[in-house]
């Protein structure tokens, strides 16, 4: 079961994409998707999250929406060298800086808008299965470490061999940093406890059901732990697959 959960996940190497056809419409998926992005300057440790909202390959422009936090705006006014990162489905997709963005205010909403990158690095990380809960068997999780005043609790929803999702009650991106590496997450799986140090890579306050999500990736999983991980996905894929073969 481990080694042909291993073989799954088994990244593949990274390719750089450097024509306009195929690095548009790379980005395009991320901006179809609306998958988080995370901002990095060279210089600077802290990291800011942002979304793709235009891409144009006939006038070679992309669009950044505005950063979370907003105080990365300075950095990009003072016209400082930057890493764009996001992940589609498994596929890690990434970009630097490629000249100055102007920022431009419309209807209330920023955002940043700047060349196409001349090249993209294109990185199949993983083909680890994803397996979704179902909303019955939502596992307890906490979040915790030396970053937080106090735990917080949630559910997971999904989960992979190198990362899982989260939900939480109410508003508590106000609580967690993104790029942080918290060293206590635990999940109540069904066959003992796990804990784990994770990173968080996605936070989202959706304010319509008043609930954060959150995507963290393991980070430095001991051999136990990762086992406990394997176990539970294969689990869950087998459920599901035979929940299929039910369906059908």
């Amino acid at each position: 079961m481990s080694n042909a959960l291993n073989a799954d996940d088994a990244p593949q190497p990274p390719k750089v994409l450097s024509t306009p056809l195929e690095i548009s419409g790379n980005l395009r998926q991320l901006q179809e998707s609306h998958d988080p992005l995370i901002i990095t300057f060279h210089e600077r440790s802290q990291r800011f999250q942002s979304y793709l909202v235009d891409v144009d390959r006939d006038r070679n422009m992309i669009a950044l929406d505005e950063m979370i936090p907003r105080d990365g705006e300075r950095y990009l006014l003072a016209g400082e060298p930057f890493k764009v990162e996001g992940f589609h489905e498994g596929v890690r997709i990434a970009w630097e800086s490629n000249g100055p963005l102007t920022i431009e205010e419309s209807g209330g909403s920023r955002c940043y808008r700047g060349t196409l990158p001349d090249e993209v690095v294109y990185h199949q990380r993983r083909n680890a299965f994803r397996a979704a809960l179902k909303l019955a068997q939502l596992v307890d999780v906490d979040l915790d470490g030396e970053k937080l005043k106090a735990p917080i609790s949630g559910k997971l929803l999904d989960i992979s061999a190198t990362g899982c999702k989260l939900r939480f009650a109410g508003d508590i991106t106000g609580n967690l940093q993104l790029g942080q590496v918290y060293d206590r997450f635990m999940a109540a799986l069904p066959f003992g406890k796990m804990t784990a140090p994770v990173e968080l890579r996605y936070l989202h306050f959706e304010e319509r059901i008043s609930t954060t999500f959150a995507g963290v990736r393991f980070h430095n999983m001991s051999g136990l732990v990762q086992r406990q991980v394997e176990r539970f996905v294969y689990q869950l894929q087998r459920e599901a697959r035979r929940f299929d073969k039910d369906d059908f």
